[in-house]
């Protein structure tokens, strides 16, 4: 059902990267949450009524809150879709990450209030009749949410968004909240025990814990993240598959919403080529990244000598001294000049964030091992840390 929805509502469905497209699905998301949502509302308030569960109740109202939410993820993929302007060059597309926080945060105030009713119920218990009209809108609705939450989660995997993947998330709980207000009607009805309450303040609790993880999600990619792994390796695949590039190093991923990823990295190619052809290569580079990517790519060329035996030796033995103090060190960039007491070796190293030596440290260590090898050796070494 899911397929035949996008394929009808969804025009040139496959092409993900592209803003309309993008939109296209959200309003199909926002749409069929909008509708699922409010004739739950209404079946479950029915059947909160009926059967006097505070529980079923806060449930239905649960509902309506997702059907606000659904307004929410539609109304900021139309807002997503708009192009870059003066004062947002970069685009609109993180309002979709600013969605998702919106309907986590409503997750975790629909949770706390749910608390706060159930607790009441606790000291002041009212009693539930078990209406099987009321149990059969309960099971109809454990269903329908749950093919919401595989509608939301399907569509938020294809196209990678953070707020389609809250709502699956919240139509997910809401299948435990309703799930959890069936058990406590069937012991209600086989033991003529009323753990209405209980179960509320048990609901309540699992709702807020999934608004919070929700809200985490949903805050990395506006904090900052580091970017997907599937990502960074196509960028390499695409780059190392050229004969022609003897490396690649410095790679940044700047975030500004999903199909706006914006990426600079430094691509080593060998001195003695033709300035015109390395250009070209480079041009090359970067038109398949963005082709295949569906990003925006700025590459620094690095030429770098690799046809001096000499050269390669130094290069070969620093590299060794530099894997005896830590093999994830990454070197780059390595040339030679004449100094007045021997040669200057200079090159850049990478390391992760968190690193157990400080940079000046690192710094010492290496310039102290390298002198082992040649104290004719003197190290200008540049630190910098990994984006990955």
């Amino acid at each position: 059902m899911t397929t035949a929805l996008i394929k009808k509502f969804v025009p040139h469905y496959e092409q993900i990267h592209d803003s309309k497209v993008r939109a296209s699905y959200g309003i199909l998301a926002g749409s069929v949450g909008i509708i699922g949502n409010l004739l739950l509302f209404v079946f479950k308030l029915t059947a909160g009524v009926l059967s006097g569960a505070v529980s079923i109740i806060a449930d239905a109202f649960n509902n309506l809150s997702d059907a606000g939410s659904s307004v929410v993820t539609l109304l900021s993929f139309k807002m997503a879709e708009k192009p870059p302007d003066i004062e947002h060059p970069f685009g609109h597309g993180r309002i979709e990450y600013l969605a998702g926080l919106f309907i986590s945060i409503a997750i975790i105030l629909v949770g706390v209030e749910l608390f706060r009713t159930s607790l009441q119920k606790i000291f002041s218990p009212e009693e539930i009749t078990v209406d099987f009209i009321a149990v059969g809108i309960l099971i109809v609705s454990i269903v329908v949410k749950f093919w919401m939450a595989a509608f939301n989660k399907n569509l938020g995997k294809r196209i990678k968004s953070a707020a389609m993947e809250a709502t699956s998330v919240d139509s997910l709980s809401d299948c435990v909240a309703t799930t959890v207000v069936l058990l406590a009607m069937g012991i209600y009805y086989f033991t003529g025990i009323n753990i209405d309450g209980f179960a509320g303040i048990g609901v309540a609790i699992f709702v807020f814990y999934s608004g919070i993880m929700t809200a985490k999600d949903t805050l990395q990619p506006l904090l900052g993240q580091a970017p997907d792994v599937d990502f960074v390796e196509a960028i390499e695949q695409i780059v190392n598959a050229n004969p022609i590039v003897v490396g690649l190093h410095d790679l940044i991923v700047h975030d500004y919403g999903p199909g706006r990823r914006f990426v600079s990295l430094h691509v080593e190619v060998p001195a003695s080529m033709d300035m015109m052809e390395a250009h070209e290569l480079i041009d090359g580079i970067e038109y398949k990244l963005r082709r295949s990517c569906g990003c925006e790519v700025t590459i620094h060329m690095d030429p770098i000598i690799i046809d001096n035996p000499k050269l390669a030796i130094m290069r070969e033995a620093v590299a060794r001294a530099i894997a005896k103090i830590d093999e994830g060190i990454g070197m780059h960039d390595f040339r030679v000049t004449k100094s007045c007491n021997g040669f200057n070796l200079i090159f850049d190293v990478e390391v992760v964030f968190g690193f157990k030596y400080s940079d000046a440290d690192l710094k010492k260590r290496i310039q102290k091992d390298v002198f082992v090898l040649n104290k004719t050796y003197n190290t200008v070494v540049k630190v910098s840390h990994s984006y990955m």
